[in-house]
């Protein structure tokens, strides 16, 4: 799985693109370094105000001066002195609170803004991409690169990439400061360094194995929740929950196993160094014993030396734990920035042709379509539909229907041949210029989360009030609104959950009637409504075609009867054209398909029709 793969623990390349987004706040990024460098120094303060107070006060050393500006301040008196200091080493805390505060808060919020900026990215670049993307990738992996793996960039940016550099300053500093109050110790304490470093090998190995796993783990769980909580319905239909528990139950117990395993590393790593640092300092306290028994060191030394032992383990404990998510925002970033460097296929020409003003006749010539190489979908399909013309289309499944509207709205490009609108090659037209001329009406109506009136109006706010009661006057919907008492407020849930599949239906066609399309494209949109809404659809089909070219994917025959024309699609082929009369008088694949399918329609449509004394009477 793409999840799998954790890349380089740092990557340049990566690195700089992630800057970029950093860029936009690189005053607050800024000020945030400055804040942090502060704090660092104040972190040093603290252990040498400790060996001013014992060498001055506690156990007076004539000969340590470890801030000679302050003798003409400092009072002689030891408990007016001690009192100072101590107020000295109040200040130094609540300062380096204070900086450490905002130096968090900084990155925190530019963090936020950075990763609001890469979501918006994303979600942008998803909807440029074309449809055949979205045909190959699964909607949970997507779901994940949008939250899980921005959520791991986040961190880097707010806790991470910063707190690396104030943890390299902290060991700086704390090494100086120690070099400077005596080598010898210096060097004793960092000879336990080696083992702390195969430590921390160890533990990274360990924690980057269990952070594969729980990336694989949450990529699963996310695209089995997007598929299993979609079709719901259907799993219930089936009896399927037990077996579905149980698969989800492997999944979600392969996250905890992994999960496990990284509280074991995490566990056992900061004993271990916890344990090393505590062996350090029992080795200073038993040399600095010596040294100060010899008079070559000074209590206060000592003391400062395991206040900076505690502050030299602790940037190495988080510096480990860094590192872990330093390689998960590489793996993250990668996964990202090869969606964002995925290109749309189908894009708009630099010069594209407006659209035609006049006559807009649509044109296939020759078209030929795959969607995966030469395995043929249409096959030199050729017909013209007029301006103004009703055109249905019919066949069997699989025959070719649906892919010619799709290749219509430019969702997939033609391999071979062309298709035209006014005698222009669609691929000339701006896309978003060319899918604004069409109303589409699919057979599984889609409703937004929010309002009736904004799941007709779209996000199209020149389309007024007035207009969205209009259409959904004309298409029949509008007494089925005025029942409601929020009216075109009525909230909408996800999918349109609580209206049914004949009042989604109508919701659809005064859409496509509120955007007064130039072209209507009809996906078997009555194929799964009942008789009352078909007959209420019939009715608004006839308002909807008026003065536009309509083109209709048929399955109620009352739809193709009024068709100017009909297209029989047969095995990828256009096969046979002309009117329904023309077409039952050639008896070929048409007259078929009319006598097992429509031919029963007819009859029970013409039986509803007849009074009941009429039916007894036959």
């Amino acid at each position: 799985m793409e999840e799998e793969a954790l890349g380089k623990a740092y990557d340049s390349r990566l690195m700089r693109r992630l800057l970029r987004y950093m860029r936009p706040y690189r005053a607050v990024v800024t000020a945030s370094l400055a804040l942090l460098l502060v704090d660092s120094l104040l972190q040093i303060i603290g252990p040498l105000l400790t060996k001013l107070a014992v060498d001055r006060y506690l156990v007076p050393a004539h000969h340590a001066h470890t801030f000679p500006f302050l003798d003409h301040w400092l009072s002689a008196d030891r408990w007016t002195g001690l009192s100072q200091v101590a107020l000295l080493y109040l200040a130094v805390v609540v300062l380096g609170f204070v900086f450490d505060f905002g130096q968090a808060y900084l990155m925190q919020w530019t963090g936020q803004r950075a990763m609001f900026d890469l979501r918006r990215e994303l979600m942008t670049h998803l909807q440029r991409l074309d449809i055949a993307f979205f045909d190959h990738n699964p909607v949970g992996r997507l779901v994940t690169r949008v939250t899980t793996d921005v959520d791991v960039l986040n961190d880097l940016f707010a806790s991470g990439l910063v707190t690396i550099i104030g943890d390299i300053l902290m060991l700086s500093f704390v090494v100086l400061a120690m070099f400077r109050l005596s080598p010898g110790m210096t060097l004793l304490m960092l000879a336990v360094m080696p083992v702390v470093v195969l430590v921390t090998m160890q533990f990274r190995r360990t924690a980057s194995q269990s952070y594969r796993r729980i990336r694989v783990a949450i990529a699963r769980i996310n695209a089995y929740l997007q598929e299993h909580v979609a079709g719901i319905a259907v799993l219930q239909l089936f009896n399927r929950e037990e077996r579905s528990k149980a698969e989800f139950e492997a999944i979600n117990r392969d996250h905890m196993l992994a999960f496990k395993d990284s509280i074991t590393a995490y566990g056992w790593f900061y004993p271990v160094v916890e344990f090393l640092g505590m062996l350090a300092l029992a080795l200073l306290l038993a040399y600095g014993g010596f040294r100060i028994r010899q008079g070559a060191l000074t209590l206060g030394v000592l003391v400062a030396f395991f206040q900076y032992g505690l502050r030299f383990f602790r940037p190495i404990q988080d510096l480990s734990e860094k590192y872990n998510i330093l390689q998960g925002a590489m793996a993250a970033s990668e996964r990202i920035f090869k969606l964002l460097d995925t290109e749309a296929r189908i894009v708009s020409p630099p010069d594209a042709a407006p659209f035609p003003a006049g006559e807009a006749d649509i044109e296939f010539d020759h078209v030929w379509f795959a969607y995966n190489g030469e395995d043929w979908v249409l096959r030199d399909v050729t017909f013209r539909i007029r301006e103004g013309e009703t055109v249905a289309i019919v066949g069997h499944t699989g025959a070719g229907k649906t892919t010619l509207t799709s290749l219509l709205l430019r969702f997939y490009d033609v391999q071979r041949g062309a298709i035209r609108i006014g005698g222009v090659d669609i691929r000339s037209f701006d896309i978003a210029d060319l899918r604004r001329r069409f109303g589409v009406v699919l057979q599984d109506p889609y409703l937004f989360t929010g309002t009736v009136a904004s799941n007709i109006r779209l996000g199209t706010e020149q389309i007024s009030d007035e207009q969205i009661r209009e259409a959904a006057a004309q298409v029949n919907l509008l007494e089925f609104i005025d029942e409601r008492p929020e009216g075109f407020a009525a909230p909408v849930r996800e999918r349109g959950v609580g209206f049914s599949t004949g009042q989604k239906q109508l919701i659809s066609f005064a859409r496509a009637l509120a955007h007064n399309p130039r072209i209507l494209i009809l996906d078997e949109a009555t194929s799964s409504v009942d008789t009352d809404t078909e007959l209420r659809i019939r009715e608004a089909l006839n308002r909807l075609v008026e003065n536009r070219t309509s083109l209709i994917i048929a399955h109620r025959l009352s739809t193709i009867q009024r068709a100017d024309r009909i297209l029989v699609m047969h095995k990828t082929q256009l096969r046979e054209m002309g009117t329904h009369q023309e077409l039952l008088g050639r008896r070929g694949i048409y007259w078929k398909l009319y006598q097992l399918q429509y031919k029963e329609q007819e009859i029970g449509q013409r039986d509803a029709d007849l009074a009941p004394e009429q039916l007894q009477g036959r």
